[in-house]
């Protein structure tokens, strides 16, 4: 009828309140999160040699540059002003990423590295005799970034072959390869396996003896 209200005017909610009454509002997801990522410890292949010393599991950025054995320093700083106190600090390493060239490898590399060892590079001639020093200090401050790059430069052929003439002013043997050590560790383990079997074959009957 023309002066009755429609159905659909009738169904209004009374307040603006009862309106959004059953309206869920829910806060939207973030894209993006302020929190650090936690850094993976670099683990090496299973090729490479194991490093002696292992990961840096304190300073876990160092296992993936050449540091030079240096990590992140505390201490306090000293305010002489008319709020006399200490404060607590950090100082992080001086690290860049630079370019240097391996002769063995026969390319450029960009490499994270401090300021240290990138002296201790100049100092010794090079990225290639930094890495192939065998001394344990050295070898301690190449941590796993450097020992897996320094596998790689003992494997390219100038490399080997400097080894070879080494060995030979020398007077020493050539090493074992990859096959021949593996055959030896099976032939040792073999025969492990075989005396361990002979004497509990020989101990045998005397735990069988029946005592009466």
């Amino acid at each position: 009828m023309a002066g009755l209200p429609s159905r659909s005017t009738m169904s209004l909610p009374f307040s603006l309140t009862a309106a959004f009454r059953n309206l869920s509002v829910t806060t939207p997801k973030r894209s993006f999160s302020t929190t650090l990522a936690t850094q993976k410890t670099k683990t090496l292949p299973d090729y490479i040699p194991p490093y002696p010393y292992g990961p840096n599991y304190v300073f876990k950025q160092s296992n993936s540059g050449l540091y030079g054995g240096t990590m992140i320093q505390f201490g306090n700083k000293i305010s002489k002003g008319r709020n006399e106190g200490k404060t607590r600090r950090m100082w992080k390493p001086n690290v860049r990423r630079k370019k240097l060239h391996s002769e063995a490898l026969g390319e450029d590399l960009f490499i994270k590295v401090t300021r240290k060892a990138l002296r201790t590079i100049w100092k010794s001639g090079g990225l290639d005799q930094y890495l192939l020093d065998d001394r344990p200090g050295r070898v301690k401050e190449l941590g796993v970034f450097g020992w897996e790059l320094r596998w790689k430069v003992m494997q390219t052929p100038k490399i080997q072959e400097q080894f070879k003439q080494e060995r030979k002013r020398l007077g020493l043997p050539e090493p074992q390869t990859f096959e021949e050590f593996v055959k030896q560790k099976e032939a040792e383990l073999n025969a492990k396996a075989e005396d361990v079997t002979n004497i509990g074959e020989e101990t045998k009957p005397f735990y069988n003896e029946k005592l009466y």
